[in-house]
């Protein structure tokens, strides 16, 4: 179990690991940006798995988020502070309520991003009221002129807001992340940090870009 930073509270809410097939992220990878205070808090949200995620915090309970990133029949949405993985190519409605009654958080990542399946303006607006957080940085995006128009809908629907990197490879981490006061321990606390914290968003390196593409090569192989 390590300790946090108490001075600024690094938090990354969506990176992938070996577990996806797109991913490189290995534990010492996780474990080196947690003990180095590259980052003290992060969410593992594999591509429609939970186990990787779950062996980890197991290690380090207070600084990793068990999350998965879940192909709806609409888009992808990640659960955070999941206990069960949450089956995929379900509607919207259906996996967020299957989120929510595990006490975990609706976290919307690209939104807006056809390539790689983010929700559109039209699907948001029906999740709205269902929506806990909303990515409106992502630190594998090369175009980030949507970062006001996502700021402004969010703020409008009372739902919070994160930067955070994607990463799939170790270069991605600690590069785009939110910082917080507070330490949330739990799902409601990461609602109230998020309230009053700020959002470090980066343009991606030419690696960062790649690496699924590489990881997915590699993973075959």
């Amino acid at each position: 179990m390590l300790a946090i930073n108490l001075a600024m509270i690094k938090i990354d809410l969506h990176t992938h690991s070996i577990a996806s097939a797109d991913g490189g992220l290995t534990v010492d990878d996780y474990a080196r940006a947690v003990k180095t205070g590259l980052l003290d808090i992060i969410a593992i949200t594999d591509h429609n798995q939970i186990d990787f995620a779950a062996r980890i915090q197991e290690k380090y309970p207070k600084n990793i988020i068990v999350g998965e990133e879940i192909m709806t029949i609409d888009g992808e949405i990640i659960g955070l502070f999941l206990t069960k993985k949450i089956d995929s190519d379900l509607d919207l409605a259906d996996t967020i309520d299957r989120i929510h009654n595990q006490g975990g958080l609706c976290y919307i990542p690209h939104p807006l991003e056809k390539l790689r399946h983010g929700l559109s303006w039209e699907n948001l607006s029906k999740i709205k009221d269902n929506v806990d957080i909303l990515e409106i940085g992502n630190g594998r995006a090369l175009n980030k002129r949507n970062y006001k128009k996502l700021t402004n809908w969010a703020s409008s629907n009372n739902i919070q807001t994160a930067s955070s990197s994607d990463a799939h490879g170790p270069k991605g981490l600690g590069k785009s992340y939110t910082s917080t006061s507070s330490v949330p321990a739990n799902a409601r606390d990461l609602i109230s940090a998020l309230g009053s914290s700020s959002k470090i968003i980066t343009y991606p390196s030419l690696i960062e870009l790649l690496y699924p593409k590489y990881n997915r090569i590699r993973n075959k192989s």
